[in-house]
């Protein structure tokens, strides 16, 4: 359940302006998820695009890890009121996902599903150009499962819970609906300038 029983530190003046409202920052890179790691078999990991229950494109491992790379460094905020600064990824870019599909996007909103069935909703405007990518590598290694591995979502610009671990697919929809956290009190858009935590935030 959504709470609002976050605690905070006061951030050092040299590192504030880099810091979106009420979050402190942090050394290391703390695993929060809402069960065990899924357990994936590689021999039959996919990652599918979906419009609705229709699939539109899949690709195995192989395929996915043949696809064009792109890289990111930048800040990331979790909602839990920690950010961490600098960290580097790489993977392959929303755009170039579709490109390879030879699709554009059908719908204006979708949803990023994981192998341990979370969902979170995302608007496909923000995850277009540099936005966001589905990432295989954090600071040039494969992320570690407790990280999202073999492939997560990165939505840097938005609270980290939309950076949905796991992943195995993202499925368009006619609407914006919302995932796990959002059916339980989270933001649906989730900026963390403007503190979008909770619904009504």
């Amino acid at each position: 359940m959504a709470t609002r029983g976050f605690t905070g530190r006061r951030p050092p003046e040299a590192t504030g302006e880099r810091l979106p409202p009420g979050q402190y920052l942090e050394q290391d890179f703390p695993v929060l998820q809402i069960g065990p790691n899924p357990r994936i078999d590689m021999e039959s990991w996919s990652f599918t695009l979906r419009e609705g229950s229709r699939p539109l494109k899949s690709w195995n491992w192989a395929e996915f890890s043949a696809l064009p790379r792109t890289s990111w460094r930048g800040d990331i905020h979790c909602v839990t009121k920690w950010s961490k600064f600098d960290t580097g990824w790489e993977g392959v870019s929303i755009d170039d996902i579709l490109a390879a599909a030879g699709i554009s996007a059908p719908t204006e909103f979708l949803l990023a599903e994981g192998y341990d069935d979370y969902t979170t909703n995302v608007p496909v405007a923000d995850l277009a150009g540099p936005k966001a990518m589905v990432a295989t590598h954090y600071e040039g290694k494969p992320i570690e499962p407790d990280h999202g591995g073999p492939a997560r979502l990165l939505v840097p610009h938005l609270y980290f819970w939309k950076s949905a671990k796991w992943v195995k697919g993202l499925r368009f929809t006619r609407k914006d609906e919302g995932g796990f956290w959002e059916l339980r009190g989270y933001h649906m858009y989730g900026d963390p300038w403007r503190e979008q935590r909770f619904t009504g935030d």
